[in-house]
């Protein structure tokens, strides 16, 4: 994932070297060129990243350069923080031109210019160093090339679930998928060509219950195709394939190896147009993929059917209504019926030793209702001792067997065949939600904001960030890798959460990334890892440890702490760009929260603090202000300043059933609020008529609670 933060920082050097001042001031013009060059190497190794990426298998020398990659993007964001608050002290007081001479003059803030020069040369030599290592391992990258191997041998590779086939009694939990996929085949009334869809994330069985149907159904076609398609599918292979199934065993001279795809594509439509056919594609990631591959599927108006898996919801999009199937994980009871099965297979209706039921459903739980985890963990057990210490300690050590041991290590490549296809600009996004607790509900509005917060969302035309990252949450949806519970009345997702085993092994590439951290000391005394640049305290009982990484934190969210409330603020991490203490009992925030310069994201609901310092009106890069249920109910003087904020959220909740007319307590208007020209959520504000009358002036507002609206105000 070192692609996602060169992408990071090279935008954010975009950004940066685009300050207007910079084509006035020499020193800081000269810093901007030399942030450019740098910006330009980033892309060339985030490209050449890119294609080790399209690797099957890398080595532990290209593992280690990449590290190192990420360090140093790391290390640049830090450079590029650093300028843009140097330079940024321009829009604070006076002219540009005055601004300047200070800086360039006496150094009185946080960096200077010459610290900041001193960090752009090591950068540049680190980079230069990082090329020449480059070398190391161009003639190792070929070793795991899927591009140089032919189609039959990446078959096993990408093949989900087929190690581990379930029979027909075994067949848990699919029922009425399995009717409704039945039924689609069998419409005797309809001779046109039907695609039938059935979509999911990996390892929910898509694929299992085709091939159950197509054991059962391929007699009734003359001709049946099984076609597994993998990211780096070769177009000529696919139809290769497709043939050699189609024709006769005893057509000696039939050599499909040497015919062109012209000649392939071809043969395959000369054929298919006289038979009644049936076609599986299984695992299609794109919609451009099955168009594509189907080129060669007349409709002959025979009946024939052409049934595709895929993990996206998009790609599915492309069967018609009635004919798209979504599989979703297996209900609780089947869950473990499935597990059951596997574990015991000897044993009479494969019952599960009482001692081991409490055990066994905690395992059970982690899958979370997936059955390839299911059929692979049970199947795992059964060849265990039936020993409730053994199975506790398996429980215990389950993501790391994931990882280590061979009967497992399918589930985690299907897991994380998903991850690794993902664009750069969702991979960050996605492991970013690997930072709330299990099974926690997470809001849209409030994702949103932390996205935008940390610098994950690019601006696409005229659309606004916020428009821009709920795009991104689409696509995560459709591509299966978190779930809508709930929508709201527009049909747009309120809440969604992610699946536990994806949520594991996302915690596992977060911290093998450096990417985040998660904290958890409810079972012992904790130590932070070094180097992470965000951390997610899920239970804190004895108090963080501080590490030497730690003050080059940029997020810092706390869901659950006993600690007093001076160790919530993590005063160390001065490049903080999110802090989310939500619910936590903090009575005060202490004036040194000023200094974080950075910051963007401050979320203080549900806590017991009364008033904000003075010192937040130094926050110039806040975008979110959120003190929902607090009693806090005014901004500090001066908060007209914070020119960059786009979410200002403040009131205490009187009535939590909203059952009564007056059921909050709104935010006094502030004297200037109405010159928060990028303002898009305002609650709740108490009417006043200066602030009703200037309300036009919030153009970007988007929504607006405001209480005690008078007829005097209407004019």
């Amino acid at each position: 994932m070192a692609e996602a933060a060169l992408l990071l920082v090279t935008t954010k050097i975009g950004i940066a070297v685009g300050v207007e001042m910079l084509h006035y001031a020499r020193s800081v013009a000269k810093l901007s060129e030399n942030m450019t060059l740098i910006r330009n190497d980033q892309e060339l190794i985030r490209a050449f990243l890119k294609e080790i990426g399209r690797k099957a298998s890398t080595d532990g020398v290209t593992e280690t350069w990449t590290g190192q990659v990420r360090r140093l993007a790391y290390d640049m964001e830090d450079i590029v923080d650093q300028f843009v608050y140097i330079v940024g002290k321009q829009h604070q007081k006076g002219s540009w031109w005055s601004s300047v001479k200070k800086i360039l003059k006496k150094p009185q803030y946080l960096f200077t210019l010459g610290e900041i020069a001193t960090g752009l040369e090591k950068i540049n030599r680190a980079l230069t160093h990082l090329k020449e290592n480059r070398d190391w391992i161009q003639p190792i990258t070929g070793v795991g090339d899927i591009f140089a191997t032919n189609y039959d041998s990446q078959q096993q590779l990408y093949l989900p679930g087929h190690d581990y086939s379930i029979s027909d009694d075994e067949l848990v939990g699919f029922d009425k998928n399995r009717k409704l996929l039945m039924g689609s085949l069998n419409l005797e009334n309809c001779l046109n060509l039907q695609i039938i869809a059935l979509w999911g994330m990996g390892g929910i069985g898509k694929s299992t219950l085709v091939s159950n149907v197509f054991r059962y159904e391929a007699s009734n076609f003359e001709c049946r195709v099984w076609v597994s398609v993998s990211q780096s599918y070769k177009l000529d292979d696919i139809w290769r394939r497709m043939l050699k199934e189609i024709y006769p065993k005893d057509k000696k001279e039939f050599d499909a190896e040497k015919m062109t795809c012209a000649e392939l594509q071809d043969e395959l439509k000369a054929i298919l147009k006289t038979k009644r056919y049936l076609i599986i594609l299984d695992d299609i990631w794109t919609a451009e993929d099955f168009r594509k591959i189907t080129e060669v599927l007349v409709d002959a108006k025979m009946g024939s059917r052409i049934i595709m898996t895929t993990r996206s919801e998009e790609v599915a999009s492309i069967a018609p209504d009635g004919c798209r199937i979504k599989v979703v994980p297996l209900e609780e009871e089947d869950a473990w019926r499935l597990f059951c099965r596997k574990a015991f297979p000897s044993t009479g209706n494969h019952i599960c030793p009482l001692a081991l039921q409490e055990c066994g459903k905690l395992i059970v739980g982690r899958c979370d209702g997936l059955p390839l985890a299911l059929v692979a963990i049970g199947s795992l057990l059964s060849l265990k001792t039936q020993n409730v210490t053994e199975w506790k300690l398996f429980d215990a050590q389950l993501i790391s067997e994931l990882h280590k041991n061979d009967n497992l290590s399918r589930v985690e490549k299907i897991l994380n065949l998903s991850y690794k296809y993902l664009p750069d600009y969702l991979k960050s996004c996605f492991l970013y939600c690997a930072m709330f607790p299990e099974d926690h509900l997470i809001h849209r509005k409030r994702l949103i904001r932390l996205w935008v917060a940390e610098g994950f969302v690019e601006q696409i035309g005229n659309c606004s960030l916020e428009d821009v990252a709920e795009g991104y949450l689409t696509q995560l949806v459709q591509r299966s890798m978190l779930h809508v519970v709930e929508r709201n009345s527009f049909n747009r997702i309120r809440c969604l959460r992610m699946h536990d085993l994806v949520r594991e092994l996302a915690i596992y590439q977060s911290n093998r990334e450096s990417f985040s951290t998660t904290y958890d000391d409810s079972h012992g005394v904790m130590h932070v890892e070094s180097g992470s640049r965000r951390m997610s305290v899920l239970q804190c009982k004895n108090g963080i440890r501080p590490s030497t990484g730690q003050c080059r934190l940029r997020t810092f969210i706390a869901f659950s702490t006993s600690n007093a409330s001076s160790s919530l603020f993590p005063s160390e991490s001065k490049y903080l760009a999110v802090l989310e203490l939500s619910g936590l009992p903090i009575e005060t925030v202490p004036n040194s929260i000023g200094e974080l310069f950075n910051l963007k994201y401050l979320g203080l609901n549900n806590t017991n603090v009364k008033i904000l310092p003075k010192s937040v009106t130094k926050l110039h890069n806040l975008e979110t202000l959120s003190l929902r249920d607090t009693d806090c109910l005014s901004l500090p003087r001066g908060s007209e300043k914070l020119k960059r904020v786009r979410h200002i959220i403040i009131l205490k909740l009187l009535d939590k059933t909203y059952a009564s007319f007056k059921c909050f307590e709104p935010m006094e208007p502030l004297e200037g609020l109405w010159n928060l020209k990028d303002l898009q959520t305002l609650g709740a504000v108490r009417a006043s008529k200066i602030f009703v009358s200037k309300l036009a002036s919030l153009s970007q507002l988007r929504i607006l609670n405001i209480v005690g609206v008078r007829s005097s105000h209407c004019a």
